[in-house]
């Protein structure tokens, strides 16, 4: 979604402003045309070169640059997106007032493009009232705002927000701000991820090789596209996507019960999580030994979640499943859909290489109600994620 955009990174004068660096990379990586304006304190933590080099382009410091007389304006009107990462308490208060006295706040003043700041800062500075009425100015301007977070400051550990939102956390919301007005904003999304554990006693479990990777990006993605996300996640070693709101369950009857707490609100349910099948019908209550010999256990059939919650979905409300299958996959996968009164389905082979778990691709066919089948390539997750909520969103029309 970034290339060809036209990102402009103003970086104001904060310790914070290394973190700027990775995220104007990032950016850049990305494919957009990344332009930074730094204030004069912001130059004296990180230089205008490192700048250039990582966005291959020249850096903006001044107004009174020969030949730049206009770079304010130029930028404040190409620009497709306006971040300022970190926003400091001086620049939060100069941008309220409207003042426009250095390269950054002029452009921020002529500017025709959504605005997101991070702001960054010592606690204290961030919870006087000075500071909390300059926000709720910019905030009634219509400029968005990520973070601040608790966390460690330059003076040391803190427990209160201060601390600036990390690069792909910024990111991520900076995508979302650029992508809204789509058919997904708005709408509530829930999202199952990863696999369930069903335990044999207090140390062995029965689950699966589910990474829970795919299930995340589509909660990403689904909440860049202005989604109100919730991602119900069984165990995973994957760090969470920052935006939706993350519950967390270990068994298939936490997250059938997690998915019956939410569904009724739900626009959408995409079903990417891979419970467990089966349990163990008798728990122990101690670790068995391995010197106690052989170990017989009888299993019994877990909850089918789509089908056990399907009374509760909201009226409208559209369904999307998995199927993971080793064999006529898209047949199977046709019949899941129709039994389990699905809109769409996704099916995948678990022996292709290159797909299902434990790795970073899929070779996803999707499935819907109306009969079409598309066959997708072989992607990385995320543009599969991508791929499949552009069929969801042309339902929502």
């Amino acid at each position: 979604m970034w290339a060809g955009r036209h990102v402009v990174l103003g970086v104001s004068g904060g310790i914070a402003c290394y973190k700027s660096c990775f995220l104007a990379r990032r950016l850049t990586e990305a494919g957009a045309r990344v332009d930074v304006v730094l204030t004069r304190a912001a130059a004296e933590f990180v230089r205008p070169l490192t700048f250039e080099a990582l966005t291959g382009r020249p850096v903006a410091c001044s107004l009174w640059e020969p030949g730049e007389a206009l770079a304010h304006i130029r930028l404040a009107h190409e620009a497709d997106l306006i971040v300022v990462a970190p926003a400091t308490a001086h620049l939060i208060a100069r941008a309220a007032q409207g003042l426009a006295d250095d390269m950054l706040t002029a452009m921020l003043l002529a500017r025709r493009a959504p605005l997101l700041i991070a702001p960054a800062m010592n606690d204290e500075m961030y919870a006087r009232p000075e500071t909390v009425a300059n926000l709720e100015r910019l905030r009634a301007a219509g400029v968005a705002q990520v973070g601040p977070e608790a966390g460690p400051l330059a003076e040391g550990p803190s427990e209160r927000p201060g601390r600036m939102s990390e690069p792909e956390t910024i990111l991520a919301h900076a995508a979302r701000l650029l992508r809204r007005g789509g058919p997904l904003e708005g709408r509530r999304v829930v999202v199952t991820a990863g696999p369930t554990r069903e335990p044999l006693d207090p140390v062995r479990v029965i689950t699966n090789r589910s990474s829970g990777r795919m299930g995340f990006e589509l909660a990403a993605a689904a909440w860049e596209r202005g989604g109100d996300v919730v991602l119900i996640s069984g165990p995973t070693a994957l760090v969470p996507p920052g935006g939706p709101t993350l519950r967390r369950v270990e068994t298939t009857a936490e997250m059938e019960a997690a998915v019956r707490d939410e569904l009724p609100s739900a626009d959408l349910l995409i079903m990417a999580a891979a419970p467990a099948d089966y349990r163990s019908v008798e728990v122990a209550d101690r670790k068995r030994a391995r010197g106690e010999g052989g170990l017989s256990l009888t299993l019994g059939p877990t909850a089918d979640i789509l089908v056990a919650t399907r009374g509760l979905r909201k009226p409208g409300a559209l369904v999307v499943g998995f199927a993971l299958e080793t064999g006529d996959a898209v047949a199977r996968g046709r019949g899941k859909l129709e039994r389990k009164g699905l809109d769409v389905i996704v099916v995948n082979d678990a022996t292709e290489p290159g797909a299902g778990f434990e790795v970073p691709t899929n070779r996803v066919t999707i499935l819907d109600r109306d009969g079409a089948e598309d066959m997708l390539p072989l992607m990385d997750k995320r543009a599969v994620a991508e791929a499949i909520l552009d069929r969801v969103a042309a339902r929502c029309v």
